[in-house]
């Protein structure tokens, strides 16, 4: 059974290494980063000794398949986006205490001694086995230098080692019709060498520390998943691979191997930590080691099965280590409607956004947590971002904020009033005030996040309401004392935001103790005192001039974003089209029978009762003659007049309508559908210059 929080003394969170193929986007940031963040706020605002570690995810096959598309090098391609990607979480104010890369020299040491240990242990079998080969590359195939039928949906665009249709884990000879990424052949099998670890050895293991030990705390999605492959009977995974690209495997047989990337990938939380350690000349050990350490993992649901059954598999075959209490999986974020690619370039990318949204990073934080996918697939739309930033952040959040520290600057020259005698109302207000730190620490202990949000907009709220009964506005022509305890009050409400906010909204929390002047305080209230204290901002403080937290957003600047995906979903369309097949072969003689020379349309019109068809005059240089095309729906007659045209000029004439058509003009026809002229480059080339 898993242990009471407050009995560990310290937690390790660890959030997915994202993969260095391609930028972060906002599936990656409300599937694992923004709740690891909040939550690793949230223990440091409590008090608690936290780590939380990540890296980039720098081996595998796909890393090298992505450099040959790009025309780099692997390390290359893993530099350019490991920087990229460290730079976007560290604008966007995810407080990693360490982000590593698993190309680091203590990564690879990590990883090796990590292995050797379990090979030392005999927990390792080496067997011999066929696998998928493509003799035209004469090399085996990785898992994602392979695609085919998923066994199990159907899908026909199946990897080797998963299926993003349904999320099945498999492994490359179960595709139906299998073909090699790297030439599009068919693969054959062809034996070879490998290490394996023994899963189904871990099956009574993981019965007993899941699905009994974890069947109340763990989330329905995680647990699930788990159950259904135990259930299944779990089978021997390899943990090497015949790549060039990657963790050399460490021991006598290995020459030409390396570390399967979801055995080295994991212990990249290990090298992280141990990273973060020598910097900061702390033991890394009881991060990893001691028993009384709360192990987590922020991961989205397509990794459940590494992060629940193989990763912990290894710790337990290792012996050293403790496992997982708890990992929170989320499922996924949809955009406009559709699923996430990066292939595709489906997506909101977050170094794009920090540069379209200067200073708006807790905009983007807010709008994920509010539509975080906990327990199921959700949606994100650019018009409900644009929706919950104007009637939410600003209308109520930035609206109370704003209101009370211009009233206080208005009647008391920004120094907090006195409370004098408390209302009814009053009490009721900061009872409530001393309860939301409780109702909001349930939820995150939960892994609620967006309850947890829910719960902060509540006192946001509150205030505004407060506020509003109170109309101290009115009251000061009649009564400035009660004005005076009316704002003294509405300020608790309003420091209480700042310090509460925190983890979902840390540039806003630090703007906000800024207006109200949290550094000139003697004893601020933290989370953990705030429910005791009545007067954060005591009387005769003074607070700092109003500043808008947060500013509407423009439906030009939505409009903007969309009409970027509106081109992303263009030319993905024309990339989905298959392009017609060759023609079959001819000889050079048959070729250069074709007399094709420059030309110019000198006049152009519609021929009666036709939608498609266009007689034009044109200059060939050798004559002026009539040729008619087939182009009326895509160009306007009088756009045609003057423009350079490729012409074949020797195609014998045909009638059309009983207008005798003497050539034929040259032109593209793209995926679309979209007729364009194959036009001259050197538009000064003379009518009648021959094309060769």
């Amino acid at each position: 059974m898993t242990q009471q929080e407050g009995s560990f003394s310290r937690t390790t969170v660890t959030a997915a290494l994202p993969y260095t193929n391609g930028p972060i986007h906002i599936g990656h940031l409300a599937g694992v980063y923004v709740p690891a963040d909040i939550y690793c706020r949230f223990l440091r605002l409590s008090g608690k000794d936290v780590l939380f570690v990540c890296g980039s995810d720098e081996h595998g096959a796909a890393i090298p398949m992505k450099a040959k598309k790009e025309g780099v090098t692997p390390q290359e391609l893993i530099d350019k986006y490991h920087h990229i990607i460290a730079a976007s979480f560290e604008e966007f104010g995810i407080s990693f205490d360490n982000y590593s890369r698993t190309s680091s020299d203590i990564h690879k040491e990590t990883a090796s001694e990590f292995f050797k240990d379990l090979y030392n242990q005999g927990d390792f079998m080496e067997e011999t086995r066929a696998q998928l080969y493509d003799a035209e590359a004469e090399q085996f195939l990785a898992d994602r230098f392979v695609t085919g039928t998923c066994p199990k949906c159907g899908y026909e665009e199946a990897y080797g080692d998963q299926c993003e249709q349904c999320g099945s884990s498999l492994n490359a000879t179960d595709l139906i019709n299998p073909k090699s990424v790297l030439t599009g052949a068919v693969p054959v099998l062809k034996e070879t060498r490998h290490w394996y670890l023994p899963l189904d050895q871990y099956e009574g293991f993981l019965k007993q520390w899941i699905l009994e030990g974890h069947r109340e705390d763990w989330k329905p999605n995680v647990y699930g998943q788990c159950k259904s492959w135990i259930d299944d009977g779990l089978k021997p995974r390899a943990v090497t691979r015949d790549l060039d690209w990657g963790i050399p495997v460490p021991v006598p047989g290995g020459e030409g191997k390396v570390l399967y990337v979801w055995f080295d990938a994991p212990i990249g939380y290990i090298s992280s930590t141990r990273e973060w350690a020598a910097r900061e000349g702390k033991d890394w050990e009881p991060y990893w080691k001691d028993p009384k350490t709360r192990l987590l993992h922020f991961i989205g649901k397509d990794n459940i099965v590494f992060h629940c059954i193989i990763f912990p598999s290894m710790l337990k075959a290792h012996g050293d280590y403790i496992l997982p209490d708890n990992v929170p999986a989320n499922e996924f974020l949809n955009l406009e409607g559709k699923k996430l690619s990066t292939s595709k370039n489906w997506a909101v990318w977050l170094h794009e956004y920090l540069q379209d949204f200067p200073d708006m990073q807790d905009v983007l934080r807010y709008v994920l947590t509010a539509n975080a996918p906990e327990t199921k697939d959700n949606d994100f739309t650019w018009k409900d971002f644009q929706a919950r930033n104007n009637n939410e952040l600003v209308a109520i959040f930035g609206n109370f904020v704003n209101r009370v520290v211009v009233l206080t600057h208005k009647y008391f020259d920004g120094t907090i009033p006195a409370a004098t005698q408390l209302s009814g109302t009053d009490q009721e207000v900061l009872t409530a005030l001393s309860r939301f730190p409780g109702q909001i620490s349930g939820s995150l202990e939960r892994f609620r996040f967006r309850e947890g949000l829910q719960e902060l907009m509540s006192l946001a709220r509150l205030g505004n309401k407060y506020l509003a009964d109170e109309e101290p506005w009115k009251v000061i022509k009649e009564d400035r004392e009660r004005v005076g305890t009316i704002l003294n009050t509405a300020l608790q409400l309003a420091a209480g935001l700042a310090v509460l906010a925190e983890p979902f909204l840390p540039f806003t929390s630090e703007k906000l103790k800024k207006i109200l002047n949290f550094k000139s305080l003697k004893t601020p209230s933290t989370w953990d005192s705030l429910p005791q204290k009545t007067d954060t901002l005591p009387a005769g403080h003074l607070i700092g001039p109003a500043e808008l937290l947060f500013r509407k957003i423009e439906d030009s600047e939505v409009d903007a974003q969309l009409n970027k995906l509106i081109q992303t979903k263009k030319e993905n369309e024309m990339s989905d089209t298959p392009l017609l097949p060759q023609k079959e072969t001819i000889d050079y003689e048959t070729f250069s029978k074709m007399d094709l020379r420059v030309g110019t349309i000198v006049s152009a019109e519609k021929m009666p009762k036709t939608k498609k068809l266009i007689v034009m005059k044109v200059d060939t240089g050798l004559d002026t003659r009539t040729i008619i095309s087939g182009i009326a729906e895509h160009y306007e007659p009088e756009s045609l007049i003057g423009k350079k045209v490729t012409v074949l000029v020797n195609l014998a004439p045909r009638p059309l309508r009983g207008v005798e058509s003497q050539g034929m003009l040259l032109l593209a026809e793209n995926p679309d559908g979209k007729l364009t002229f194959v036009t001259p480059e050197d538009a000064a080339s003379a009518n009648g210059s021959p094309i060769t």
